[in-house]
């Protein structure tokens, strides 16, 4: 197991550009529940459960079933604009999947979405077989920043959170792989300023032995 190593993936603004259709899953809760988000709350937001959002947008006193129906109402009207309008993987993705498998990477994902988010994006883009372990946040205690999904994804695909490496667009998801022991790599698909322990712009800008210098033989 120490001689394993392991990317971790982040879903959202990582691997798919799915900003614009959670924008509008989002506004349209808020109209029907009467509140309103604006542009700046909604990406403040990135990379945290749905429970810890609704909670700070609409009321902290919100009781779990209160909860569970709004997120719900969210995550069906985001899966009804993947189905009829689809979504794309971001640059270099698809890539850096294959390039990982050849140069013997484990493979993991680690998100702050629901299962029935990560089952709609595998039935649009089939990459599932890319993964050794599928690990969303409502199979584990706390969201992010708290390092639940991390940890958790790491010890499904059976590599020690030391060797691991997160990619992360979302600060949650940077302080979360720092807290779970593990290297992150800040993507600025949707923070302009993020940082990790290697940042870059879009992932087809890495280069081809990136990795490869991450954790030397």
């Amino acid at each position: 197991m120490s001689l394993m190593k392991a990317v971790i993936w982040d879903l959202d603004g990582t691997i798919i550009d799915s900003e614009s259709h959670h924008w509008e899953a989002w506004k349209v809760l808020m109209a029907a529940e009467n509140f309103s988000i604006t542009y700046e709350e909604y990406v403040s937001d990135f990379g945290r459960r749905n429970d810890e959002i609704l909670r700070l947008r609409m009321s902290p006193d919100l009781s779990d079933s209160e909860v569970a129906r709004l997120s719900l109402a969210k995550e069906e009207a985001y899966r009804h604009l993947v189905r009829t309008e689809g979504i794309g993987l971001l640059p270099g993705v698809e890539q850096w999947f294959a390039n990982l498998r050849t140069d013997g990477w484990r493979q993991a994902l680690g998100t702050s979405a629901p299962w029935g988010n990560v089952e709609a994006i595998f039935a649009v883009h089939p990459v599932r077989h890319f993964f050794d372990a599928v690990m969303s946040a409502d199979r584990v205690a706390h969201g992010k920043p708290h390092p639940d999904v991390f940890l958790a994804a790491a010890q499904e695909a059976g590599v020690a959170p030391e060797r691991c490496v997160v990619i992360e667009d979302a600060p949650a998801g940077i302080e979360a792989a720092r807290r779970a022991g593990m290297k992150s790599l800040a993507v600025r698909t949707t923070h302009p300023r993020l940082e990790g322990d290697w940042t870059v712009e879009t992932l087809d800008q890495l280069p081809r032995n990136f990795f490869e210098t991450i954790f030397p033989a």
